[in-house]
């Protein structure tokens, strides 16, 4: 069940309903400047979302609470990662012989503060939501699938659960703006498939975003109110179960035009060279992609300098929560594994908003979708693997942070000359004559 918390009294952004019932999105969903579908109101929108809002007041508004995450964010250290390098260069190994392993350790060391940093408890966030654009013919799936798929993943039958089980870590599904309402699935008996250790948590800004080729995609206040879900959403786990590392990733039809439209309007990169295939499209349909988003841009013109504006414009509710995670997660000092595309437009959301993000990214593969070189660029990481993936979910991420533990266990569990009795390299060289 999800509570619903008070908003404070001066809030602008929600009113209240009857007693005893939860918020509704308030008067700025009535007003003149946005248009909503007949049905819309009637569904009663819940916003479990603004725990973050009755825990203190917000003096600045509720963009105020993104700066105050921002200024939390500190540069990773430097020192104990010089100290770190000296370690691994006295292992039993030719220095630097374990590659990027050993590059992996070291800035781990540098983002948590911590000698000896342990990586146990891993948690993947993904979210979910719909987007208008869908309408267009962009995918090669019915939005219906976003909720199906999400299903799929509370029952334990997705990709990224089979891989979470595999690396040991939980799941984190959140419904940002899914069309349809989610539930928790309850199963009458033990499988070792349903044995998911995943949990859902409703979020929901609204019932999927709207069509960018005719209007934004959100309101700003709804793109405000998605970063901060996302942050609200690390924050509950962090306090609960604790986290030490985390793979990012999403579900959403659609949402991989939301991804290039932001990609192509932060970088104003060609949209023909941030567009893919996204569910396997062909090319009839990868042209009117590409003629969707260039109308979605033309109509929309957002702002290359403020990434609100971009994620208002042409975003999508998973996508800013996604970036709400990584800011938080910067600013608890975890550090943060991408999965592929749509994750890493979504992180550079992050980084737009605050720059020193960028030490606490790890880009796990390169994805087939032919934008996502040009994100990672942006968001200054190289991939670890290219095994032609773009499945999403956080699948990528997951087979990363294994692969990141590895460089930590070295660290912790490896040798070092003066422990093993190993004679070191000769470092000074005579002639014989």
């Amino acid at each position: 069940m999800v509570r619903f918390h008070p908003l404070p009294r001066n809030s602008d952004l929600f009113q209240k309903s009857e007693p005893g019932r939860p918020f509704i999105l308030g008067k700025y969903l009535r007003g003149k400047k946005r248009k909503f579908k007949p049905n819309f109101l009637e569904k009663s929108v819940k916003v479990g979302l603004f725990c973050f809002f009755h825990r203190k007041k917000l003096k600045g508004g509720i963009m105020e609470r993104i700066r105050e995450i921002v200024e939390r964010i500190k540069p990773v250290d430097q020192r104990l990662m010089e100290k770190t390098q000296k370690r691994l260069d006295n292992l039993t190994k030719p220095i630097g012989s374990m590659g990027k392993l050993e590059e992996f350790a070291k800035r781990i060391t540098g983002i948590t503060r911590k000698d000896n940093p342990s990586l146990e408890k891993k948690a993947i966030f993904t979210f979910a939501a719909d987007h208008g654009v869908a309408e267009e013919g962009v995918s090669a799936y019915p939005s219906e699938v976003t909720a199906q798929m999400v299903n799929n993943f509370l029952s334990g039958g997705a990709g990224i659960n089979v891989l979470a089980r595999h690396l040991g870590a939980r799941v984190v599904v959140v419904d940002m703006g899914v069309k349809e309402d989610c539930h928790v699935v309850r199963f009458k008996e033990w499988t070792p498939r349903n044995d998911t250790s995943c949990q859902l948590k409703i979020k929901k800004i609204n019932y999927g975003t709207r069509n960018i080729t005719r209007e934004p995609a959100m309101t700003k206040k709804e793109a405000i109110a998605s970063i901060l879900a996302g942050a609200e959403v690390f924050e509950e786990e962090h306090k609960k179960n604790g986290i030490d590392i985390i793979g990012i990733g999403e579900m959403g039809i659609g949402n991989t035009t939301a991804a290039s439209s932001i990609l192509a309007a932060i970088t104003r990169a060609r949209v023909e060279d941030v567009t893919g295939r996204g569910t396997g499209i062909d090319d009839k349909q990868l042209k009117n992609k590409i003629k969707v988003i260039k109308k979605a841009l033309m109509l929309n013109q957002p702002d290359p300098a403020n990434p609100i504006d971009v994620l208002t414009k042409v975003g999508g509710y998973e996508i800013g929560g996604l970036a709400g995670v990584v800011l938080m997660a910067a600013a608890n000092k975890v550090p943060v594994v991408m999965d592929g595309f749509i994750s890493t437009v979504s992180a550079l959301i992050a980084t737009q908003l605050a720059p020193l993000v960028k030490d606490y990214l790890f880009a796990s593969h390169n994805s087939v979708e032919i934008g996502h070189k040009i994100a990672l660029k942006a968001v200054g990481q190289r991939p670890m693997f290219d095994l032609e993936m773009r499945l999403g979910e956080g699948t990528g991420a997951a087979l990363a942070i294994n692969i990141i533990e590895a460089g930590v266990k070295i660290l912790e569990q490896m040798a070092s000359f003066a422990e093993a009795g190993v004679s070191e390299k000769i470092r000074n060289h005579r002639k014989i004559m």
